[in-house]
């Protein structure tokens, strides 16, 4: 037996496509952080995560019978001269999405979507942004050499 879902309104179809878009951005970026300056931390674990949320929101789109829109974002994204202007420029981004969230969770009432987009929220400021507080606190030599020692090192060396 399928359950009938109520259509969307034109407000929560918006919600979920500026969702989806921001992820996207957030994603292409931390990407192209990896591609300049190596797999260093905390972009590569945000990077990761940034596309477990995509794959949240594409859900909901696939819930409601919605096109999903491509990831238009690589190749489009700010590029930075130095890793710590990348981690500085991950906690401006991330205090963004928090507000981004805090407007969007304004435009539903739906269950599935309010847990979704909340989820993303405290992801973004209980994760992401005090990881990015802390790259910049390090400076750009402990996010980059330290990251990758303790990656090689660590509990995720592939050796």
């Amino acid at each position: 037996m399928t359950q009938q879902i109520n259509p969307l309104s034109a407000l929560e179809i918006h919600a979920l496509h500026e969702a989806l878009e921001d992820e996207y951005r957030a994603w292409a970026t931390y990407d192209q952080v990896i591609a300049d300056f190596g797999d260093v931390r905390p972009f590569n674990n945000i990077r990761n995560a940034e596309a477990r949320h995509i794959e949240a929101l594409r859900v909901l789109f696939a819930r409601y019978a919605l096109p999903a829109p491509a990831n238009t974002w690589p190749g489009r994204v700010a590029r930075y001269a130095s890793l710590q202007a990348a981690c500085e420029a991950g906690v401006a981004g991330e205090i963004e999405n928090g507000a981004l969230y805090e407007r969007l969770l304004a435009s539903t009432q739906r269950p599935d979507i309010l847990r979704v987009f909340r989820h993303l929220q405290d992801a973004s400021q209980q994760r992401h942004l005090p990881a990015f507080r802390r790259c910049v606190e390090r400076g750009a030599q402990g996010a980059d050499g330290g990251a990758r020692r303790r990656w090689r090192w660590g509990r995720g060396s592939r050796r």
